[in-house]
């Protein structure tokens, strides 16, 4: 079967489709015919060799898949061949095939398409769990989501409109506001424009921001934080400008502002029974119409790597898709 196989830690160009042995079925698995694959950030990074985390070489990338089963262990009941199933295996995504625990599959909504399935895990888990779980979040309060057009800001505010909250989408160019206008924000900050904390009080007019989502760091932080009000929770995401901030820490004290640092892949790391709530809540809103995961660009499974650097170099808009179909 083809498959990308990154090989050594280089820039994401020089992955290339290879021949691979077919995945064997295992006690307790099932094959999975993979029809998408989600990239994330952290997937352009590990192959560049600039996470934290260093996976042995050769690897397969990739951990948010949707396709459809097409063989099951005969100790698996409640799967069967033909079933629409996500997974979020830890690699091993960008594959024509897969096997996984059938533990770890969960059914795909008949209203949701395979490219959408694979578009929602890691993004939507994240915004649950720093929004909700965390930031508590609740009906009429406003929220800034800073980097608003990638697959993380989408996210976090498709999310935080169907929990009835006013959103703040900010990002630094025209195209990606008007991604995030398409996943519902109420209000469009372009933060490339030296005032635009200015233009963000203006507009907010008598309302008080009391969430910001930060998955972006650098100089963007703190002006989100100075623009909390009292109670306001600042949501620490990511970094993705490739500067973590030095925040005043004066500035929790004399704003009464809460930090809160936001990190579900290691939340699950340590209580792992908290991942399968979060989801089947995702994919019951999925069903019910209350969220609905938007895709950016589409790339062919040889296209990896050109995908891979456009997240790099932050030319992304919306969550980037490898499909198959």
């Amino acid at each position: 079967m083809k498959a990308i196989v990154c090989e050594a830690f280089a820039p994401p160009t020089q992955l290339q489709v290879q021949d691979v042995p077919e995945p064997e079925l295992k006690p307790g698995q099932v094959i999975i015919d993979i029809k998408a694959t989600g990239l994330g950030y952290v997937d352009a990074l590990m192959v560049a060799g600039l996470y934290q985390i260093k996976p042995p070489l050769p690897f397969i990338p990739g951990n948010e898949i949707a396709g459809i089963i097409t063989e099951v262990d005969p100790s698996v009941a409640h799967l069967t061949v033909g079933d629409r199933v996500l997974a979020m295996p830890s690699r091993g995504g960008l594959a024509e095939r897969i096997a996984v625990p059938a533990n770890q599959c969960i059914a795909i909504p008949d209203n949701a398409s395979f490219e959408a399935a694979a578009a929602f895990l890691v993004n939507y888990c994240t915004a649950f769990h720093g929004l909700i779980t965390l930031g508590k979040i609740q009906a009429g309060e406003a929220v800034l989501v800073l980097g608003a057009s990638g697959g993380v800001g989408t996210a976090a505010i498709d999310l935080a409109k169907s929990e009835g909250a006013f959103v703040i989408a900010a990002a630094s160019t025209q195209e990606k506001l008007d991604m995030a206008r398409r996943q519902g924000a109420d209000l469009l900050i372009n933060y490339s424009e030296p005032n635009w904390r200015d233009t963000l009080k203006n507009d907010l007019g008598d309302r008080s921001l009391n969430l910001v989502y930060d998955p972006v760091g650098g100089d963007f932080a703190e002006a989100g934080l100075r623009s909390l009000a009292p109670g306001g929770r600042f949501l620490v995401v990511g970094f993705a400008t490739g500067t973590i901030p030095k925040l005043p820490a004066n500035l929790t004290l004399l704003k009464q502002v809460s930090v809160i640092g936001v990190n579900w892949g290691g939340h699950i790391a340590i209580h792992p029974d908290h991942s399968a709530p979060v989801v089947e809540a995702l994919v019951d809103r999925i069903a019910a119409g209350r969220i609905s995961p938007l895709t950016g660009q589409h790339f062919r499974l040889e296209d990896t790597g050109v995908a891979m650097t456009a997240m790099l170099e932050r030319q992304a808009i919306g969550k980037t898709i490898i499909s198959q179909e």
